[in-house]
């Protein structure tokens, strides 16, 4: 029943304590480096949807990603407007997606499982990624996370097989495409 009352919060930042909350938990966030492990989740409710638990080889770490656009450097020698070709570039991966692999680059002996946002402000994007121990005695006895204990699933974050991953490959969702290949 409480997760609810969190999710609802979280929904509507503005109108609810989160946004005073957010306010000043981002002032302390920018003081610390950009990866951190933390001890419980910051939203607890979004961690509980994507497979967190509270027990022993489930660890959660808050990964601080720079935001704006991809800007390439002008080019040297003359050319017209149209093919300069510095500004409208997009990313192939999702600041989600760059953040779970800092987070797997960081901690080599985890696996992602999946992540969150929790925070942004003009220059920062935050994400909270839950890690899962697959060599703990804990996690190879819990039925619902032990499939990640199988040797097919080491390195998912960076073959794109988490969720953020397989969203940016267009595997997430049907699309316009998929009626007309049947």
């Amino acid at each position: 029943m409480a997760y609810k009352y969190i999710s609802k919060a979280w929904k509507k930042p503005e109108e609810s304590f989160v946004k005073e909350l957010m306010w000043h938990r981002l002032i302390e966030w920018r003081k610390q480096p950009s990866i951190v492990r933390v001890e419980k989740p910051t939203r607890l409710d979004r961690a509980r949807k994507l497979g967190y638990k509270a027990k022993q080889g489930f660890i959660v770490s808050r990964v601080r990603i720079r935001r704006g656009g991809l800007r390439k450097p002008r080019p040297k020698a003359g050319r017209r407007p149209k093919r300069m070709g510095v500004t409208k570039y997009k990313l192939a991966k999702s600041l989600k997606l760059i953040a779970e692999e800092r987070a797997a680059r960081r901690y080599p002996n985890l696996e992602v499982l999946n992540s969150y946002w929790v925070g942004e402000d003009g220059r920062y994007k935050w994400y909270e990624i839950i890690m899962v121990d697959n060599a703990h005695p804990v996690i190879k006895a819990d039925k619902d996370v032990n499939w990640l204990c199988e040797k097919t699933h080491k390195g998912r974050v960076f073959r794109g097989l988490t969720s953020s991953g397989k969203k940016v490959r267009g595997l997430r969702h049907k699309g316009k495409g998929a009626e007309k290949l049947r």
